[in-house]
C-alpha cells in the first residue's frame, strides 16, 4: 500500500506541476483560450488530488474486507 501511495503521489505532483507550468506559459503567451485553460487547470488541481485520495480510500476498504474474510475463514 505504501508503494502505491508513493507512486500515486509522485504522479499527482507531476501532473499538477505540469498544469501550473502550462498555465504560466499560456499567461505569458496571451493565448485566446487562456481563461478556458486556467479554469481547466484550477478544476484539475482540485479533482486530481480528490481522485487519488478516493482511489487510496477504496483500496483500503477492499483490502480490509478481504483481510476480514480471510480471518473469518480460518
Amino acid at each position: 500500500m505504501k508503494k502505491i501511495k508513493q507512486i500515486l503521489a509522485i504522479i499527482g505532483v507531476i501532473i499538477l506541476a505540469g498544469l501550473y507550468i502550462s498555465t504560466i506559459v499560456c499567461a505569458v503567451s496571451a493565448s485566446e483560450n487562456f481563461m478556458n485553460m486556467l479554469m481547466t487547470s484550477i478544476y484539475a488541481s482540485v479533482i486530481i488530488p480528490v481522485l487519488i485520495w478516493a482511489y487510496s480510500f477504496i483500496y483500503k476498504l477492499i483490502k480490509k474486507d478481504s483481510e476480514e474474510k480471510n480471518t473469518a475463514e480460518h
